[in-house]
């Protein structure tokens, strides 16, 4: 190792800070979480209009307990995929704040659109809101968390 020439070593250590800089890009939740939570969204939004309000209560508990459940496993996101198990240094130890955040985030996004769709109007608001933002769970979801987590620096 003492023949290395000194742009040989700077180039081996780039190469190693890009596999580093990809796997950790790879971070994240697998895409399924974010389908069953723009279900589980559509359905607290649908329960939400047809149920009274007290079981609508109990409903949106148990969906908020069955999900803490499941992203137990998952928030700290070094399980995307089964082929990739990263280590928690190259996870970010911040990824289960900046999942929350977002949760929080599209609730107000979700209240906010009920309102505004409600004032407006429309018949089933909390559904319409509902969909909205299942919509935007469903298929923006991982992008969108990638991007805060770049932002958070996560």
């Amino acid at each position: 190792m003492d023949n290395i020439a000194p742009e040989q070593a700077r180039a081996a250590l780039e190469a190693a800070d890009r596999a580093r800089l990809l796997v950790a890009g790879e971070v994240g939740l697998p895409r399924g979480y974010w389908w069953a939570m723009a279900a589980g969204w559509l359905l607290m939004g649908v329960l939400g209009t047809v149920l009274p309000p007290w079981s609508a209560g109990i409903a949106t508990a148990g969906f908020g307990v069955g999900h803490s459940v499941l992203a137990s496993r998952l928030l700290d996101g070094r399980r995307r995929t089964d082929g990739l198990r990263v280590s928690a240094a190259v996870a970010g130890r911040r990824v289960p704040l900046v999942v929350i955040g977002m949760l929080l985030g599209l609730v107000g996004v979700t209240v906010l659109a009920a309102l505004a769709l409600h004032a407006d109007g429309a018949g089933h608001a909390g559904i319409w809101a509902a969909v909205l933002v299942a919509a935007v769970v469903g298929f923006g979801g991982p992008e969108i968390l990638r991007v805060l987590r770049r932002w958070a620096r996560a």
